[in-house]
């Protein structure tokens, strides 16, 4: 166990946020924390990492642990760029490259003892760089940057010109590469293009150390954890599983406890009225009898009523008007900014009823493309047909929809003079907006709120075309499968950008995916996507060994057979596979020889003390290095063709 979190309780303005809340994590351990916005979960991880103290209770750590924070919003200032931010993380093997330059030097500089003691310190320094990872460590870099989404021409960039979501892939980067014991996340996957989930995913599957991560990304946390820790109401519970086996025991853990309160409270009642019934007859023994009954009841540990989630927004989604079958056509769509070119000659048919979800990476011009259909950019060409009866309504993701100077009842009211105050103040209470609330500026509102704001006059406006961009970020996991729910039982037609792949599944009747400048079509959800895309490349995979094959196999005959000539050039192939792997091998026990015999070289007097000698084995032995690791490469290549 290297974290125990024991009968934490943490209050703000006498608001008790956590109560009695406990759990463990063991190492190598992938947990997450969730809960509604508002639960704790932040809270929670910045009392591990010490940034709160809370009320009661204490974390335990292991001894010597090494504590890793991404909290949610990063400040980066200074001047350094991306890449010497993220260098920062291993300063102590840039120090320990900087000490080898330096005994480099200093070693043309002296003779004699100084010059042993000096090569005594430089082998030392150099096994330290050695062992702690010096000579990758650059690529090291390069590969968590490029997974994160950031491109080579990115590195140098200085993080202070960095947008809030780029500032947080860069802190996290810096997180994976100085590999902490532990692990907190707030929120990773914000920010964050599919395939960088993806890349996180298969990060922190395979992360030595334990990881603990607040996350609403249901699909991540899927693929990622299995321990489940679920703040609900100030309490704690803990489930061993993954995320959707956590929605299925809880579910069924609120059955059978509100079947016990129901059960106890029908008991109850039945008791309390033999009681009534009793003291009615007014008689010594049935009044003797009430009391030891009242006594009995008296003693029964009442059970409280388990609290559920009914106190949640609501959203009904009901177009005015039924639309035509053809809701959007659009024909030879291009859009570029100056020599950034996003996407060039796109076509896009929606028809009534479709709910189509648009994916790709980020800056390939998803949003572009839904502010162009909502007329808030211009195409450089392409024409945009809506069909009959068609009335569109926009989510913005950036909430421009919203006027920050008004409170939240007068964007309504403005909105929709129609309607009276009772009205607006019902559409507000439905998405958790009560009492005074209703008159806060837009403005002062948190992401989630202004979400829930956009929502609401996304409700009022009866469209039967939704376009909506991001429509779940900052919405809790509750506040998603409501608007889930809501999109499945609406009849409109739905065209949406998300990132989210569990909403994106659930909800999806078709992908069109944003790649390569233009759109492929998939009929179908998420899960239909990633089979199709890997029976893609599949059959890509297998169309190049085809044509690898092609060139040393001929057609086969009318009865199947590989021809004379076929099988011959088939042979001749196979020989000189086998012969380039041999000469492989050859080579790399000729290396390894060689580097034998380097460091026994390095041991003998009259080499160390020899200073243009070191250098000149040192520079042979990284070469030799350098090598290996290219033909152990080529060895794994070769070795795997054979096999197939």
């Amino acid at each position: 166990m290297i974290l125990a979190v024991g009968h934490i309780r943490k209050e703000f303005t006498e608001k008790v946020v956590l109560s009695d809340v406990s759990f463990h994590i063991e190492a190598h351990e992938k947990a997450a924390i969730v809960g509604v916005n508002g639960a704790g979960k932040s809270t929670l991880l910045k009392i591990i990492c010490g940034e709160m103290t809370p009320e009661e209770g204490q974390v335990t750590l292991q001894k010597d642990l090494s504590l890793g924070y991404l909290a949610q919003h990063q400040e980066m200032t200074g001047e350094l760029t991306i890449l010497e931010t993220m260098l920062s993380a291993r300063g102590e093997l840039l120090e320990l490259e900087q000490k080898l330059r330096e005994l480099e030097h200093k070693m043309k500089e002296v003779s004699g003892d100084e010059l042993e003691a000096v090569m005594a310190a430089y082998t030392r320094v150099d096994h330290a760089f050695e062992s702690g990872g010096g000579y990758a460590y650059q690529s090291e870099v390069t590969g968590i940057l490029k997974g994160l989404g950031f491109a080579e021409e990115d590195f140098n960039r200085q993080t202070q010109t960095l947008s809030g979501g780029q500032r947080m892939r860069v802190a996290l980067g810096r997180l994976l590469l100085i590999k902490p014991d532990l692990l907190l996340l707030d929120e990773p996957t914000n920010h964050l293009d599919l395939n960088s989930i993806l890349w996180l995913e298969d990060y922190l599957r395979s992360y030595e150390g334990s990881v603990l991560i607040v996350s609403h990304d249901r699909y991540f946390l899927d693929r990622v954890v299995t321990k489940i820790i679920d703040i609900d109401h100030t309490h704690c519970n803990v489930y061993n599983c993954n995320y959707t086996e956590f929605v299925a025991r809880k579910k069924q853990m609120l059955e059978v406890q509100m079947h016990q309160y129901e059960n106890q409270q029908a008991q109850i009642r039945h008791q309390e009225q033999v009681i009534e019934k009793l003291r009615s007859f007014n008689r010594e023994k049935s009044i003797k009898r009430a009391e030891s009954r009242e006594k009995m009841l008296n003693k029964i540990e009442v059970l409280e009523k388990p609290v559920t989630d009914d106190d949640t927004m609501t959203i009904r989604l009901n177009p005015a008007v039924v639309s035509g079958n053809d809701v959007l056509t659009v024909r030879g769509l291009s859009k570029s900014y100056g020599s950034l070119n996003l996407f060039s000659d796109l076509d896009i048919d929606i028809k009534r009823g479709e709910r189509v979800a648009l994916i790709g990476d980020n800056g390939t011009g998803k949003t572009t493309i839904l502010r162009i259909l909502n007329g808030l950019e211009t195409p450089d060409s392409g024409k945009i047909v809506l069909g009959a009866k068609v009335e569109v309504a926009y989510y913005d993701q950036e909430h421009h929809v919203l006027h920050n100077e008004k409170t939240l009842f007068d964007e309504l009211s403005d909105t929709y003079p129609n309607m009276n105050n009772t009205q607006i103040r019902n559409v507000l209470a439905a998405f958790l907006f009560t009492g005074d609330d209703v008159f806060k500026r837009i403005g002062d509102l948190s992401g989630g709120e202004r979400g829930r704001v956009s929502l609401a006059k996304l409700m009022l406006t009866n469209a039967n075309f939704l376009i909506l961009d991001e429509p779940t970020n900052h919405l809790d996991i509750l506040s998603k499968e409501i608007l889930e729910d809501a999109l499945l039982s609406y009849t409109g037609t739905v065209f949406y950008v998300s990132h989210d792949r569990y909403f994106i599944n659930k909800t999806a009747t078709r992908i069109l995916d944003l790649t390569g400048h233009t759109v492929k079509n998939y009929l179908g959800n998420y899960d239909y996507y990633l089979e199709k895309k890997a029976q893609a490349a599949l059959a890509a995979s297998n169309a190049a060994n085809a044509a690898l094959s092609s060139s040393t196999a001929s057609n086969t005959d009318s009865d199947g057979k590989l021809s004379y000539e076929a099988e011959k050039r088939r042979q001749a192939a196979l020989r000189k596979q086998k012969n380039d792997l041999a000469r492989c091998e050859a080579r790399i026990e000729e290396l390894e020889g060689k580097n034998r015999e380097i460091d026994e070289l390095l041991t003998q007097e009259e080499v160390f003390t020899n200073v243009a000698r070191l250098m000149e084995l040192q520079k042979e032995k990284q070469a030799a290095e350098d090598e290996l690791t290219t033909l152990y490469e080529t060895w794994e290549e070769l070795s795997a063709s054979l096999e197939e």
